[in-house]
């Protein structure tokens, strides 16, 4: 799917050829509309094939010869929601001299955002800033997706309270590895930033820099929460294996005393079904009796020593 919007009166309008100060919206595209990109847009091969890469790490690309920079980004992406599972997956932006362009494998909820015109400050004639306003709403997305994650993870806690299950310990299991993805992520979308600065091709106003400055602030605090949540949830995971090799170690050795309490009636009935001469009150309940006294005086003494 290939669409063209541009910034009129500070709105967010469809248009239905390409032109300049235009945004092209580029979603999981077939083979013509890869063709449309390289060919009629002239946008590079290899940035059209990064983009559409699932293991692209985030990173900036330049192109002396056509002055093409490529932005590859790690948007945070919610894979299922009966167990929240969290994973992350590359964006590409191309910044070209007529216009920007946005190439990923799925839709994005912060572009559908901006396309229904819930964003502000969106201006699609100023590339850096389009640019520095979507990483602004992706890091925004990382603190929403990480307040939900911290909210699941004490749910789950308070569940493993009352009863301990598999579900509950593989969903926090994906839970840290969704935090995983989350830290590493935001760590490469936080370099990939700060290359901005330094980027010769880029010249950045004052608004763009103090925009810059909110981007980095919103995603270092997402980094710290990820890490934050990350050592809390390990350590509830560590707790409750202790809790559930403790509690096996009790059933154990309650078995050992079942075991050892039922070893007296078998010892007791092996002497009587011998045929051992002289054994008192053979043909009576004796033997039963005395059995089962004994089995719980057994009983009772190891339970004592435990």
């Amino acid at each position: 799917m290939i669409e063209y919007y541009i910034t009129k009166n500070r709105f967010i309008e469809k248009i239905d050829s390409p032109e300049k100060g235009c945004w092209i919206n580029v979603v999981d595209p077939n083979r013509k509309e890869k063709l449309t990109l390289i060919r009629e847009l002239g946008i590079l091969e290899e940035f059209v094939k990064s983009s559409l890469d699932r293991s692209e790490n985030a990173h900036i690309d330049y192109d002396d010869d056509v002055n093409q920079t490529l932005f590859i980004i790690d948007c945070p992406h919610l894979v299922r929601t009966e167990n929240a599972t969290y994973n992350t997956y590359p964006l590409g932006i191309v910044i070209c001299n007529e216009f920007i362009v946005s190439i990923s494998l799925s839709e994005n909820t912060e572009i559908n955002e901006i396309i229904n015109g819930k964003s502000r400050g969106i201006n699609t004639n100023n590339p850096i800033q389009f640019f520095l306003h979507f990483m602004l709403k992706i890091s925004q997305k990382y603190l929403i997706y990480l307040q939900q994650i911290d909210h699941y993870s004490t749910e789950l806690s308070s569940r493993l309270r009352e009863t301990m299950k598999n579900e509950e310990l593989l969903s926090m299991l994906a839970l840290e590895k969704s935090l995983i993805y989350f830290s590493t992520s935001l760590k490469s979308d936080e370099v990939t930033l700060k290359k901005l600065r330094r980027c010769r091709q880029f010249k950045l106003s004052e608004e763009d820099n103090d925009l810059l400055d909110d981007v980095l602030i919103e995603i270092d605090q997402a980094n710290e929460m990820s890490h934050i949540y990350k050592d809390v949830l390990n350590g509830t995971m560590d707790t409750f294996s202790n809790i559930i090799a403790n509690n096996l170690n009790f059933s154990m050795k309650d078995l050992t005393i079942i075991t050892i309490s039922m070893e007296v009636p078998n010892m007791v009935f092996g002497f009587y079904g011998m045929n051992v001469k002289d054994l008192p009150m053979a043909v009576s309940w004796f033997p039963f009796i005395f059995s089962i006294t004994l089995a719980f005086l057994v009983w009772f003494i190891v339970k004592r020593i435990r």
